[in-house]
């Protein structure tokens, strides 16, 4: 009468329905056991699943002046186009025939355009400096892993994910910086479009009094 062989050496399903694997060395299971295939999946969910920030305090102050500072100066880049008057580059001659090209910059607002473009660049640097200054306030103040200050390179996106770390670690407080830097946005487009269409009103009405009459 045959004999069925023993199973080989080698890690084998619990036979007691742990849901671990254990080594049977060929005659009997040993006393050597390891993570089943559901064990390990789970253990390496939670090993890099990321830790959850600690609640705040209730009585922590959740703002600074830096983060509103972050939330408006793009209103205030927003208004220095104020400060150009571009006009046409050219002008129509007395006979409405030739044209005399002017001013190269006169389209662009004239030398006041490299102003407007230089403050510019020190308002964007600004908000950058205080989304900084904002992010290691916060970190005095207990904030786990802030929301990091180089995203203000992208402008809005600092504010917004400002808040929503904020919003996670006080149960729904917070959100304010981020809803004024989107009104401040919606704002700044509102503002830039009105002025579009003052600055394309100006150019048609200067290039109208430059056409002589029965031109």
């Amino acid at each position: 009468m045959s004999t069925v062989p023993s199973p080989s050496a080698g890690w084998y399903p619990d036979p007691s329905g742990s849901g671990a694997l254990r080594w049977w060395d060929g005659m009997r299971w040993t006393e050597h056991v390891a993570p089943g295939p559901s064990q390990q999946a789970a253990f390496n969910s939670a090993a890099y699943a990321p830790a959850r920030r600690r609640p705040l305090p209730a009585e922590t102050p959740l703002y600074t002046v830096w983060i509103w500072l972050v939330a408006i100066l793009p209103l205030v880049s927003t208004l220095l186009v104020f400060l150009l008057h571009p006009q046409p580059a050219f002008r129509l001659d007395e006979t409405g025939r030739n044209v005399v090209i002017g001013d190269p910059l006169a389209l662009l607002g004239g030398p006041m355009y490299f102003v407007v473009v230089g403050i510019g660049w020190l308002l964007t640097a600004a908000g950058i400096v205080f989304s900084w200054l904002d992010y290691r306030e916060l970190v005095h103040r207990g904030v786990e892993r802030p929301f990091h200050w180089a995203w203000s390179f992208l402008g809005i996106v600092y504010p917004i994910g400002r808040s929503v770390v904020i919003r996670g670690v006080t149960g729904g407080r917070g959100l304010a910086p981020m809803w004024v830097s989107i009104g401040v946005y919606v704002a700044a487009l509102a503002v830039s479009m009105i002025w579009s269409i003052l600055l394309v009103s100006q150019i048609l009405g200067t290039i109208a009094t430059n056409v002589p009459a029965g031109a």
